[in-house]
């Protein structure tokens, strides 16, 4: 089966569906939107910019910029005048599809991928379009603005079949527009966990460390946890907090400076999924305040690892977690309710033996990276 995927080809999810694709022995092609790394075992990849993402740059340069402007107003910029960068994004991508002429050309996520592929396809009916919404998709972006809510509608009603990481998704999606009669299938974002990577630790770790591995995104409540953060450690100044991909970050260090947490938190770099699930293995707790989220990759990883989770409560996440039972879920824009969960979970060894053995099962059962390609392979052959 010949596929073109068309994602942020930086994205450690997309690589990681991607790469189960050509572990699985299709032909696959890559138009990313952003500058990346080649990946292994793609025939042919090609730059494709669109929604200004060809002004993003690597480095510590861009995260200056990106902590200097605001990430909400940069997210906010970009769904104002991302949609009207698409028509002229457009010709270039249907260009790289009628080279390939592959089978399949799959969107992993609607703004500003799907988007630009279901513009790239409109006079082509013969290639199928895949769709992959990422927890945010809808209940972000689609209702942002008036433009973002058209070219939502429009790759939707443009779609084949559409992959979700939630349920709720599903629901969602047919309410913007696919079709009743498009298949339609939930599986983790990235594919699965890779149980050869993150797995839980011999023990439960002896220090108190929480972990927020989310790093700076404009719908995660960074600003709480810190808040949290501050109380947290009041109560127990034995706790300590891991940040990844926060180094460096000026917002990050002025909230560490802000609440006093100077050597209670490490804010660190971005990590490799290895070095990640390292961190996973140190953590007693993992924490995601997020307001819009599907299932978080990071979520799940953690779970895996041995973490206890406690996160926004969202509909997406009660598909997965149980409050009280393997996990905790409050108001995410509420510190003083994630500073007493945080206690509580620090503070009930039972509550967290139970969720890890609850957790690893989950995990087993429904996010197994082998089993998950499986199934979704046989999902994608069956709409050639």
């Amino acid at each position: 089966m010949k596929i073109l995927y068309v994602a942020d080809g930086r994205s450690p999810t997309a690589r990681n569906w991607i790469g189960g694709f050509i572990e699985r022995g299709h032909d696959v092609h890559l138009a990313t939107t952003f500058v990346c790394e080649a990946l292994p075992g793609v025939v042919s990849m090609r730059h494709t910019p669109v929604a200004f993402s060809q002004m993003k740059k690597s480095g510590a340069g861009g995260a200056a910029r990106k902590a200097r402007a605001g990430i909400g107003a940069l997210t906010r910029a970009r769904q104002l005048l991302g949609p009207l960068t698409i028509p002229g994004a457009a010709p270039a991508l249907t260009a790289h599809i009628e080279e390939v002429q592959p089978d399949i050309v799959h969107a992993l996520r609607i703004p500003y991928e799907g988007m630009l592929a279901a513009a790239a396809l409109k006079d082509d009916a013969r290639t199928k379009l895949i769709l992959s919404v990422w927890g945010n998709d809808f209940t972000l972006h689609a209702p942002a603005t008036p433009l973002m809510a058209v070219h939502t509608r429009r790759a939707l009603r443009r779609a084949d079949a559409l992959l979700a990481d939630a349920a709720r998704d599903l629901r969602l999606a047919r309410q913007w527009g696919l079709a009743d009669d498009a298949p339609a299938a939930v599986f983790p974002g990235g594919g699965g966990i890779r149980p050869e990577v993150f797995y839980p630790p011999a023990a439960e770790p002896a220090a108190a460390l929480i972990i927020n591995p989310r790093g700076l995104r404009a719908y995660v409540r960074n600003d709480v946890f810190f808040a949290a953060a501050a109380r947290v450690h009041a109560a127990r100044p034995d706790v300590r907090f891991a940040c990844p991909a926060m180094q460096s970050e000026p917002q990050a260090e002025a909230w560490v400076a802000q609440h006093g947490l100077a050597g209670v938190v490490e804010l660190l770099p971005k990590l490799s999924q290895a070095e990640l699930a390292g961190w996973f293995r140190r953590a007693l707790i993992v924490c995601s305040p997020s307001e819009h989220d599907g299932t978080p990759n990071t979520l799940l990883e953690a779970l895996a690892c041995g973490c206890f989770p406690v996160a926004g409560d969202i509909e997406s996440l009660h598909e997965w977690i149980t409050p009280g039972e393997n996990g905790l879920l409050l108001p995410p824009a509420d510190a003083g309710a994630l500073a007493a969960a945080l206690l509580h979970a620090l503070d009930d060894s039972a509550l967290r033996a139970r969720a890890r053995e609850h957790n690893a099962r989950l995990v087993a059962e429904r996010a197994s990276y082998a089993a998950v390609m499986a199934a979704a392979e046989a999902f994608v052959t069956k709409l050639v």
